[in-house]
């Protein structure tokens, strides 16, 4: 595995870089305590392309590898947990439908997506039903020639915005997806608030009573929805969450520096404390683990090889959890200055844990990492 980046990565890391400190950190904390994402910063992440950097250039997209949208997402994980999630739904909305939709889904929806000019959202879970996804209670049935939607989605990352939404639902008893557009009759759209982290995610509650969709919008084949469309925008999703998560980890040991370099605590700066120094080793090794699982996952989505979604799913389980330890240590080192919103390493905590619940909680990867082992270690 080659993980030496090229000029042009490093180069595309340099301007992520800025485009994060210049336009997404320094809003973050806000955006959080008023619980939006400004429509201004979507459109600035659309003029970079940022949100169909891994669509082809034909589709509209920037047509941008793996490795290096990585790097993009790490950085702007580091910003703000919130607008990463934003490139994870509308990155998992649209490589579905370049993957499973037929001419006229792509040639309607894919260009739209991938310059910004639509959000998508991903309706997967319930209020019933979360990694259990197979057995989603929402349902579909063929009628008069369009498919009538009933049920509720709950906890949908920018679904108080999305234009069309990725919709999960039994269709014949089989999970089945079909894409559904917001002004659609029987649809409606529920904002959720005061929620613990992602604050800023604009996370909604979706209702279909009665919703009827044209017979086109069914998203590949009935009985697709869960083994190949779900599954395969999961594994995307995955990988999103696990480079954001290397961003936070260094978002979190970079406030803990520098708090460290200038705060005293028994005559001594809290760096010269060993166990302030346990934590930032902790921290460093951490962050440096998660990304080598990280780049081997996303060198190995390059290269075509099947081994990424075992490899993706290790890397979002390391990171996610590295990083509630990170932000948790943050915390401590911070006191009771971190416990305060003028400090964001409380919304790193905050946003950390939820890390590890979605695209398949900690416990789902822990079940999936383990038939694998017994699978090819024995």
């Amino acid at each position: 595995m080659e993980i030496e980046l090229t000029d042009k990565q490093l180069e595309d890391q340099k301007i992520f870089k800025e485009f994060t400190d210049n336009e997404i950190a320094p809003y973050a904390d806000r955006n959080d305590n008023e619980e939006r994402t400004p429509p201004e910063t979507i459109e600035k992440l659309a003029n970079k392309g940022y949100l169909g950097f891994v669509i082809p250039e034909e589709h509209g997209g920037s047509g941008g590898d793996m490795i290096t949208y990585g790097l993009l997402c790490e950085e702007i994980g580091r910003g703000s947990s919130s607008i990463l999630s934003l490139l994870t739904v509308q990155g998992m909305t649209s490589l579905s439908i370049l993957r499973w939709g037929d001419d006229h889904q792509i040639e309607k929806y894919l260009s739209g997506l991938a310059k910004g000019e639509m959000i998508g959202a991903f309706g997967l879970t319930e209020p019933n039903i979360g990694s259990d996804a197979n057995n989603v209670e929402t349902v579909a049935e063929l009628r008069n020639g369009k498919y009538i939607l009933n049920g509720r989605k709950k906890w949908i990352s920018f679904g108080q915005i999305a234009d069309i939404f990725l919709i999960l639902a039994q269709c014949n008893g089989k999970p089945t997806t079909f894409i559904v557009e917001k002004n659609t009759p029987g649809f409606s759209v529920h904002p959720l608030s005061g929620l613990m982290g992602f604050r800023s995610a604009m996370i909604a509650e979706l209702h279909l009573n009665e919703c009827a969709i044209p017979e086109e919008n069914l998203l590949g084949k009935i009985g697709f929805g869960f083994s190949y469309v779900v599954n395969y925008a999961l594994d995307f999703g995955r990988y999103n969450v696990g480079w954001g998560c290397v961003g936070l980890i260094r978002a979190a040991l970079e406030a803990s520096l520098l708090y460290t370099q200038s705060r005293k605590q028994f005559g001594a700066l809290l760096r010269k404390h060993q166990l302030i120094q346990q934590m930032i080793t902790d921290m460093i090794t951490d962050l440096t683990a998660a990304r080598m699982l990280s780049y081997q996952a996303g060198y190995l989505k390059d290269s075509g090889d099947p081994r990424t979604i075992m490899e993706t799913s290790i890397a979002k389980y390391f990171a996610s959890r590295a990083a509630v330890k990170a932000s948790g240590n943050a915390l401590q080192i911070h006191g009771a200055n971190g416990t305060s919103s003028e400090y964001p390493v409380q919304r790193y905590f905050r946003d950390a844990k939820i890390m590890e619940i979605i695209e398949g909680s900690t416990q789902m990867q822990q079940m999936i990492i383990s038939r694998y082992g017994y699978q090819h270690f024995i």
